[in-house]
Protein backbone atom coordinates (compact mmCIF):
# COMPACT_ATOMS: atom_id res chain seq x y z
CA UNK A 1 0.00 0.00 0.00
CA UNK A 2 1.13 3.57 -0.93
CA UNK A 3 0.87 6.17 1.65
CA UNK A 4 -1.74 8.78 0.53
CA UNK A 5 -1.11 12.43 -0.09
CA UNK A 6 -2.33 16.05 -0.89
CA UNK A 7 -4.34 15.61 -3.77
CA UNK A 8 -4.81 12.10 -3.47
CA UNK A 9 -8.87 11.00 -3.35
CA UNK A 10 -10.59 9.32 -1.07
CA UNK A 11 -13.34 7.08 -2.03
CA UNK A 12 -16.87 7.58 -0.59
CA UNK A 13 -17.44 5.19 2.37
CA UNK A 14 -20.20 4.91 5.53
CA UNK A 15 -19.13 4.05 8.51
CA UNK A 16 -21.07 3.35 11.89
CA UNK A 17 -19.86 5.06 14.86
CA UNK A 18 -19.96 3.66 18.36
CA UNK A 19 -23.20 5.46 19.09
CA UNK A 20 -24.69 3.81 16.15
CA UNK A 21 -24.86 7.03 14.20
CA UNK A 22 -24.14 7.00 10.60
CA UNK A 23 -20.35 8.64 9.46
CA UNK A 24 -19.74 9.82 5.99
CA UNK A 25 -16.74 10.24 4.31
CA UNK A 26 -16.32 12.76 3.07
CA UNK A 27 -18.55 14.70 4.37
CA UNK A 28 -20.91 16.45 1.95
CA UNK A 29 -20.93 19.64 4.04
CA UNK A 30 -17.64 20.24 6.01
CA UNK A 31 -14.07 19.06 5.68
CA UNK A 32 -13.23 16.10 7.72
CA UNK A 33 -10.67 15.65 10.20
CA UNK A 34 -9.74 12.05 9.92
CA UNK A 35 -7.91 10.86 13.54
CA UNK A 36 -6.23 7.27 13.09
CA UNK A 37 -5.58 6.56 16.99
CA UNK A 38 -4.49 3.45 18.80
CA UNK A 39 -6.20 1.60 21.29
CA UNK A 40 -9.62 2.04 23.72
CA UNK A 41 -8.19 3.86 27.08
CA UNK A 42 -4.60 4.62 25.51
CA UNK A 43 -3.30 7.21 27.97
CA UNK A 44 -1.66 9.46 25.21
CA UNK A 45 -5.02 9.40 22.94
CA UNK A 46 -6.74 10.38 25.91
CA UNK A 47 -4.44 13.82 26.53
CA UNK A 48 -4.77 14.80 22.72
CA UNK A 49 -8.34 13.56 22.48
CA UNK A 50 -9.50 15.67 25.42
CA UNK A 51 -7.46 19.04 24.20
CA UNK A 52 -10.03 18.96 21.35
CA UNK A 53 -13.34 17.94 23.21
CA UNK A 54 -12.35 20.89 25.83
CA UNK A 55 -12.34 23.23 21.89
CA UNK A 56 -15.08 21.60 19.69
CA UNK A 57 -17.12 24.60 19.08
CA UNK A 58 -13.83 26.10 17.14
CA UNK A 59 -13.87 23.06 15.27
CA UNK A 60 -17.87 23.24 14.37
CA UNK A 61 -17.64 26.65 13.92
CA UNK A 62 -14.85 26.59 11.27
CA UNK A 63 -17.02 23.76 10.07
CA UNK A 64 -14.63 21.22 10.89
CA UNK A 65 -16.13 17.72 11.70
CA UNK A 66 -13.82 15.37 13.84
CA UNK A 67 -13.79 11.48 13.30
CA UNK A 68 -11.26 9.32 15.62
CA UNK A 69 -10.61 5.53 14.46
CA UNK A 70 -9.38 2.89 16.65
CA UNK A 71 -8.45 -0.36 16.62
CA UNK A 72 -10.63 -1.38 18.87
CA UNK A 73 -13.92 -2.90 19.49
CA UNK A 74 -17.07 -1.07 19.86
CA UNK A 75 -17.61 -2.26 23.82
CA UNK A 76 -14.04 -1.19 24.26
CA UNK A 77 -14.44 1.80 23.19
CA UNK A 78 -17.88 2.83 24.69
CA UNK A 79 -15.83 2.14 28.32
CA UNK A 80 -13.46 5.21 27.09
CA UNK A 81 -15.01 7.43 24.59
CA UNK A 82 -19.02 7.65 24.96
CA UNK A 83 -18.61 11.33 26.37
CA UNK A 84 -16.44 12.20 23.69
CA UNK A 85 -18.66 15.06 21.45
CA UNK A 86 -17.22 13.90 17.94
CA UNK A 87 -17.94 10.45 16.44
CA UNK A 88 -15.67 7.88 17.23
CA UNK A 89 -14.90 4.26 14.67
CA UNK A 90 -14.40 0.80 15.97
CA UNK A 91 -12.23 -0.55 13.32
CA UNK A 92 -10.55 -3.83 15.28
CA UNK A 93 -9.81 -5.55 12.16
CA UNK A 94 -8.01 -2.49 11.21
CA UNK A 95 -9.48 -2.33 7.61
CA UNK A 96 -9.49 1.46 7.55
CA UNK A 97 -6.27 1.57 8.80
CA UNK A 98 -4.87 -0.44 5.69
CA UNK A 99 -7.03 1.78 3.10
CA UNK A 100 -5.36 4.34 5.24
CA UNK A 101 -1.72 2.99 4.90
CA UNK A 102 -1.87 3.52 8.75
CA UNK A 103 1.19 2.04 10.78
CA UNK A 104 2.21 0.23 13.90
CA UNK A 105 5.99 0.06 14.22
CA UNK A 106 7.91 -0.23 17.39
CA UNK A 107 9.28 3.49 17.58
CA UNK A 108 6.00 4.65 18.13
CA UNK A 109 6.48 4.41 22.26
CA UNK A 110 10.66 3.96 22.30
CA UNK A 111 10.63 8.19 20.32
CA UNK A 112 12.18 10.31 23.04
CA UNK A 113 9.54 12.95 21.86
CA UNK A 114 7.02 10.98 23.61
CA UNK A 115 8.04 9.86 26.77
CA UNK A 116 6.79 13.22 28.32
CA UNK A 117 3.58 12.60 26.78
CA UNK A 118 3.15 8.95 27.89
CA UNK A 119 4.04 10.30 31.20
CA UNK A 120 1.54 13.02 31.15
CA UNK A 121 -1.32 10.44 30.00
CA UNK A 122 -0.60 8.36 32.65
CA UNK A 123 -0.70 10.29 35.10
CA UNK A 124 -3.98 11.80 33.75
CA UNK A 125 -5.41 8.29 33.28
CA UNK A 126 -4.86 7.04 36.36
CA UNK A 127 -6.39 9.96 38.26
CA UNK A 128 -9.57 9.50 35.95
CA UNK A 129 -9.24 5.42 37.08
CA UNK A 130 -8.77 6.38 40.93
CA UNK A 131 -11.98 8.45 40.86
CA UNK A 132 -13.61 5.59 38.90
CA UNK A 133 -14.38 7.73 36.14
CA UNK A 134 -12.73 5.40 33.56
CA UNK A 135 -11.67 1.52 33.56
CA UNK A 136 -8.07 0.79 33.77
CA UNK A 137 -6.81 0.35 30.20
CA UNK A 138 -5.85 -3.12 29.01
CA UNK A 139 -2.51 -4.30 29.52
CA UNK A 140 -2.55 -6.50 26.26
CA UNK A 141 -4.76 -4.42 24.01
CA UNK A 142 -6.36 -5.30 20.66
CA UNK A 143 -4.16 -4.48 17.65
CA UNK A 144 -1.17 -3.75 19.81
CA UNK A 145 0.48 -1.25 21.24
CA UNK A 146 2.31 0.52 18.71
CA UNK A 147 0.27 1.94 16.56
CA UNK A 148 1.14 5.66 15.14
CA UNK A 149 -1.05 8.11 14.23
CA UNK A 150 -2.09 9.76 11.43
CA UNK A 151 -4.23 12.82 10.19
CA UNK A 152 -6.19 13.73 7.32
CA UNK A 153 -7.99 16.64 6.35
CA UNK A 154 -10.92 15.78 4.11
CA UNK A 155 -12.83 18.34 1.53
CA UNK A 156 -16.44 17.31 0.59
CA UNK A 157 -15.56 16.60 -2.85
CA UNK A 158 -12.92 13.53 -1.17
CA UNK A 159 -9.67 15.20 -1.70
CA UNK A 160 -7.72 15.17 0.87
CA UNK A 161 -5.90 18.74 1.63
CA UNK A 162 -3.33 17.88 4.12
CA UNK A 163 -2.09 14.73 6.13
CA UNK A 164 -0.20 13.22 8.18
CA UNK A 165 1.49 10.99 9.17
CA UNK A 166 2.97 10.24 12.76
CA UNK A 167 6.77 9.10 13.41
CA UNK A 168 5.57 8.13 17.46
CA UNK A 169 2.70 7.73 19.25
CA UNK A 170 2.03 11.71 20.08
CA UNK A 171 3.08 13.48 16.88
CA UNK A 172 0.03 14.32 15.24
CA UNK A 173 -1.51 17.61 14.49
CA UNK A 174 -2.81 20.27 17.33
CA UNK A 175 -6.12 21.62 16.96
CA UNK A 176 -5.02 25.02 16.35
CA UNK A 177 -3.02 22.86 13.34
CA UNK A 178 -6.27 22.05 12.63
CA UNK A 179 -8.39 24.91 12.50
CA UNK A 180 -5.05 26.86 10.52
CA UNK A 181 -5.09 23.87 7.74
CA UNK A 182 -9.31 24.32 7.46
CA UNK A 183 -8.55 28.03 7.25
CA UNK A 184 -6.24 27.48 4.48
CA UNK A 185 -8.61 25.13 2.30
CA UNK A 186 -11.52 27.80 2.70
CA UNK A 187 -8.97 30.55 1.78
CA UNK A 188 -8.16 28.74 -1.40
CA UNK A 189 -11.58 27.91 -2.41
CA UNK A 190 -12.52 31.37 -2.07
CA UNK A 191 -9.73 32.31 -4.63
CA UNK A 192 -10.27 29.59 -7.02
CA UNK A 193 -14.07 30.74 -7.16
CA UNK A 194 -12.77 34.28 -7.88
CA UNK A 195 -10.86 33.44 -10.37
Amino acid sequence: MTRLEAGSVVKERRLNSIRSAEVAIPDSEALVHLQFRRFAGCPICDLHLHSFAARHRELAAASVREVIVFHSSKDELLKFCAGLPFEVIADPEKRLYAQFDVQSELRALFHPGVWVRILQGVIRSFGQVLRKQMPMPSLNPGGGRFGLPADFLIAPSGMILACKYGSHAYDQWSLDEVLDLARLARSETARSALV
